[in-house]
């Protein structure tokens, strides 16, 4: 398995109708944070997006949710979260696949998906898959013959499992840390708060804590168990030794 990272022109990706026309004249840029799911039909994805200038209240866009997702050719639009500091939205999307990702899809047998960091902004555009390594060469070799210019930034026979990485997770727990990763969960000050992030997951809150914290257990337990404790610190050093009481 591996990971690429490629490059575009981003008014290449608009000629073709991956990214909607004029989209760069409201915002400033849109980041993949997460697939949630993707078939040759349809993708339900978490994305960040930046706009231009200050953002629109919570009533605001659900009011004008049918014009965004008719403009935008979007089958749902949730907002999860309003960051007026930096301009963000963070939404939960589902859209159709437009042609060409329908075809590269095909092509890939359905062996990879995009994983971060996937971002786009009026000038480039960087997309990250990983799957397949054979998979990953018929998309490249599909990519050349349709005359899609583009640059291969960077290719890794790392896995990806998202910010966290582990292969003693589960699966479940990876895709819950990758999350709250993304969103802000982890961050100092804290940008989503474990409720709004439950929300997103589908987990009660309180079932979200305890398998947030049998992971971050097991990421330390893995941390503690390869980091040598400091001098005088930690399991002593003889047998001998012992507490009192």
């Amino acid at each position: 398995m591996k990971t690429i990272s490629f490059e575009f022109r981003t008014a290449d990706l608009e000629a073709i109708g991956l990214i909607p026309r004029g989209f760069f004249s409201r915002y400033e840029e849109v980041e993949l944070l997460e697939t949630l799911r993707l078939e040759r039909g349809w993708r339900l994805q978490l994305l960040r997006v930046r706009r231009r200038g200050p953002l629109r209240t919570a009533v605001e866009l659900a009011r004008e949710s049918q014009r965004i997702r008719r403009m935008y050719g979007l089958e749902e639009l949730e907002l999860v979260e309003r960051r007026p500091r930096t301009r963000d939205y963070i939404l939960l999307v589902r859209q159709r696949n437009p042609a060409e990702i329908a075809r590269l899809l095909t092509v890939a047998g359905g062996e990879i998906t995009p994983v971060a960091p996937f971002r786009a902004d009026p000038e480039h555009t960087v997309a990250t898959f990983y799957g397949d390594e054979t998979a990953l060469r018929r998309v490249v070799s599909r990519l050349g013959r349709d005359g899609m210019p583009f640059q291969v930034l960077r290719t890794s026979g790392r896995p990806y499992w998202g910010p966290t990485g582990s292969d003693e997770l589960t699966e479940r727990q990876r895709s819950i840390l990758s999350r709250a990763w993304a969103l802000g969960y982890y961050s100092v000050p804290r940008r989503t708060s474990l409720t709004r992030l439950a929300k997103v997951t589908g987990q009660s809150p309180p079932a979200l804590s305890k398998m947030l914290r049998r992971a971050e257990g097991r990421l330390v337990a893995r941390f503690l168990s390869t980091t040598e404790a400091p001098t005088g610190e930690g399991i002593p050093a003889s047998s001998g030794d012992r507490a009192d009481g």
